[in-house]
């Protein structure tokens, strides 16, 4: 099967970084297929081999040096030449990187070193793998384990049937002989493809600045991500849900070349108020089309599960979603929409965990108590919970092991996870008892050097959250480059989310106030009455319905269970549940882990496996 390709389907893009050896060749026609784009090392042999977007590739060569920037930018060529001429050193393409408005890949070699790197958001991911005795990187993890022929690592899937999933299990690949780049890491590969090494060029920025100084500056980076999808003119769409995320990222693309189709999908919800305030904004946004589609035309949660074939290169609870996703796509590319914005992230970066409390407290206690008793009322917490998680100074890797020894406790209280280093996670019922072995296995060992990705729990959280929410919107972009439109999240670009992290979280998060980053950020830019929402829809209505309409198509994945036949879930318990739809544990997502580990397994099963020739020169 030399001619085998291991490419995701159509639509979505794809790379391999190969090393300077003649093995390459035969590796090269795997990724893509024999016809496959390819740029090379100067001794004429592959290097970066894949399928790009129009426009998604910029690349240059100067001299021995090969520049590559790859993903949703804007970046000249003449400029990235200029830089590429400068580059001595590969480590310079973390300066490089922070220069970058959009979300991309860097990719360059100089002096037969390689160094591959994805933004620090993890929205963009790098994998790399021994194939043929030399190192090889590239953007899908799947993409590396069908050309080694690696089977899926069965501890790893047990750990994702884990609700939340606690860092560093994130970061650990579900097929053996596969590693992942840490986001804010970096991977150099030596010149003959025999070694490589991680190197961290991103680090969270101090949460110091008050927000009055930062509030322009936050402004500016969001202005400037937005425009980095419009300035090429034509037509894209956004998202308008009447939020302060979504609002603000539509008044911002009004300001540019593109001309704006604005899209309203309201809930089923008789309490959801989106359209209202979406045609509020709009009464400012006179050059704005606005397409609104009926409640009842939306996708339910749970739809459409058993039709998805995505290649997905990990479990992701956003299949639940997809459907809701990609069904409004149609609408708005028949209106010419060749990009798509929305206003997810601003979630992870415009607000603040409350966890920074537990800093706040012993920093400035008068301050942190007059926040805590805020929360305390608008949470409802326990004041005996509040004193526990404030007084508990468990440093990460004893609370990841903690958690370890405690999946089999009932839910802990909301005020636990709120201040502590995140929510424990949990295991459920249908959980068979070797899966739970295996998962307390993978959380000791990871217990063991496990670093907090922040010096405080707010820190900590607040990465946590960006990096899960990545993850799941890494695999709804190849869903939407599947059905035509390419989609762009200015939110999670990384001078955005450096900007909002470095205000003070005690300016970012408050029980008074809604929001108070964005608000201050966007003020003069999106009128003072679209600025004073301070509710939120929710989904929980479409989310039951969906239980209860589709709870056949839940029977038939329970039925035909591959997770059951790793002997890692009881399907028995499984069916049962997908019969009473209403038992009240589900209206809290408890299925999601364990649907997103089945939905990848049965894609897993039409995917051809790419098999080598016979070893040749090396």
């Amino acid at each position: 099967m030399a001619d085998a390709s291991v490419m995701p389907g159509r639509g979505e893009s794809c790379f391999a970084v190969l090393p300077d050896r003649a093995a390459a060749l035969a590796v090269a026609p795997l990724v893509g297929g024999a016809k496959a784009p390819r740029l090379c090392h100067p001794s004429g042999r592959p290097w970066l081999v894949g399928r790009w977007a129009e426009g998604e590739l910029v690349v240059v060569a100067v001299r021995s040096t090969r520049l590559a920037v790859i993903g949703d930018h804007a970046v000249d060529e003449a400029w990235l030449e200029t830089e590429a001429a400068r580059l001595r050193d590969p480590a310079r393409l973390g300066d490089l990187a922070r220069q970058l408005p959009g979300c991309c890949h860097l990719v360059a070699l100089v002096d037969g070193t390689t160094r591959v790197q994805g933004p620090a958001s993890g929205l963009r991911l790098v994998f790399h793998g021994r194939i043929r005795g030399m190192e090889i990187a590239a953007d899908r993890a799947d993409t590396l384990a069908r050309l080694a022929d690696a089977p899926v690592d069965e501890r790893q899937v047990a750990a994702r049937l884990l609700w939340p999933v606690p860092h560093p299990l994130l970061h650990n690949c579900l097929w053996h002989g596969v590693g992942t780049v840490p986001p804010g890491e970096a991977l150099e590969i030596a010149p003959d493809g025999a070694r490589s090494r991680l190197t961290r060029w991103w680090t969270p920025p101090e949460p110091v600045r008050p927000l009055a100084a930062q509030a322009g500056r936050i402004r500016d980076v969001l202005d400037e991500a937005v425009q980095v999808r419009t300035r090429a003119g034509g037509v894209i769409s956004c998202d308008l849900s009447g939020g302060l995320d979504s609002t603000s990222l539509t008044f911002l693309a009004a300001r540019g070349k593109a001309h704006v189709v604005a899209g309203t999908r309201p809930g089923r919800d008789p309490a959801d108020d989106d359209l209202l305030w979406a045609r509020r904004a709009m009464t400012h946004l006179p050059g704005v089309e606005h397409v609104v589609w009926a409640p009842e035309d939306k996708p339910l949660v749970y739809q459409g599960l058993l039709a998805i074939d995505d290649a997905l290169d990990e479990p992701t609870i956003g299949v639940m979603d997809r459907a809701r996703l990609v069904t409004r796509f149609p609408a708005l590319v028949a209106r010419g929409s060749r990009r798509h914005l929305t206003g997810i992230g601003g979630d992870h970066v415009a607000w603040s965990a409350e966890a920074h409390c537990h800093a706040l407290l012993r920093r400035e206690p008068l301050l942190a108590l007059r926040q805590l008793r805020g929360f305390r009322a608008l949470w409802n917490w326990p004041l005996s919970g509040m004193a526990r998680a404030l007084a508990d100074s468990r440093p990460y890797g004893r609370w990841l092991r903690d958690v370890a020894d405690g999946l089999g406790q009932s839910r802990p209280a909301t005020v636990t996870g709120a201040l502590g280093w995140g929510m424990p996670p949990r295991l459920f019922p249908w959980v068979t008892p070797e899966a739970r072995r295996l998962v307390r296995d993978v959380l000791g060992e990871a217990a063991e050097t496990a670093e907090p990705l922040a010096p405080t729990r707010g820190g900590h959280v607040e990465l946590q959250q960006i990096r899960s929410g990545t993850r799941i919107i890494r695999q709804w972009d190849w869903a939407s480059a599947r059905e035509g439109l390419p989609t762009s999240h200015p939110y999670f670009d990384d001078r955005v989310i450096e900007e909002c992290l470095a205000v003070r979280p005690e300016d970012r998060v408050s029980p008074w106030e809604y929001k108070p980053l964005l608000v201050a950020a966007m003020r003069g830019v999106v009128p003072d009455e679209c600025l004073a929402r301070t509710t939120k829809a929710q989904a929980a209505l479409d989310a039951a319905e969906g239980l209860r309409r589709h709870r056949g198509d839940l029977l038939a994945l329970w039925s035909e269970s591959r997770l059951a036949r790793m002997g890692l879930v009881d399907a028995g318990r499984l069916r049962d549940l997908a019969l009473r739809p209403d038992t009240p544990e589900l209206r809290e997502g408890v299925l999601y882990s364990t649907i997103a580990c089945e939905i990848w397994l049965r894609t897993l099963d039409t995917r051809p496996s790419a098999a080598l020739p016979s070893a040749g020169a090396s």
